[in-house]
């Protein structure tokens, strides 16, 4: 008969979450994790079956709390106004009390870039695509141009949130204000 836990498996992840968002992957040591979440190694592997598949659960309770700003885009039909907004949102998620700077996504992105992790990887690479095809439909909404400019947009957006996520690691709001003023500058004289 198996064992029943004896910890709310929705609040040792959220505390792993924040965990791994603040110190990477490769940073967060099984230590500190049994120290974070409040329990040992056993449990962690048996919940989770080892550190890779704790951070791949941190991952999907992370989407869930940015859900609804990603909903809220998904749904938007002002074109690229909807894509300020978006940006405009995800900052202040980051600003949010009791967040990390940055966003998990994005971090961990960067982190596995040059890594072997082929789930991880994988997991990034449709979250990006997403994303991109988020900003092609939204560029199409309030655009006359051209199917190749339209892409080249999508791409300069996707480069400019990742550099909006790795900016608000170390920037005061009023630096990312004018940084998203001066991205959308540019997408309209493009």
């Amino acid at each position: 008969m198996a064992r029943k836990k004896q910890y709310d498996e929705e609040a040792v992840i959220e505390k792993a979450m924040y965990l791994f968002w603040r110190h990477g992957y490769e940073s967060t040591s099984m230590q500190l994790l049994e120290k974070e979440m409040g329990i040992n190694k056993f449990s962690i592997y048996s919940s989770f079956g080892s550190k890779q598949g704790l951070f791949s659960a941190c991952l999907d309770a992370y989407q869930s709390k940015t859900r609804t700003v990603f909903e809220k885009f998904q749904k938007a039909t002002t074109g690229i106004e909807s894509i300020r907004a978006f940006f405009i949102d995800t900052v202040d998620l980051c600003f949010e009390e009791g967040n990390e700077k940055g966003c998990l996504l994005t971090n961990t992105y960067y982190e596995f870039a040059d890594k072997k992790d082929t789930a991880v990887q994988q997991d990034l690479l449709c979250f990006m695509q997403n994303l991109k095809e988020m900003f092609v439909e939204k560029l199409r909404i309030s655009s006359e141009k051209d199917e190749e400019t339209i892409l080249k947009q999508a791409n300069y957006l996707l480069l400019a949130k990742h550099g909006l996520a790795a900016a608000t690691r170390v920037n005061s709001r009023e630096e990312i204000e004018d940084y998203i003023e001066i991205t959308f500058q540019n997408l309209l004289n493009k």
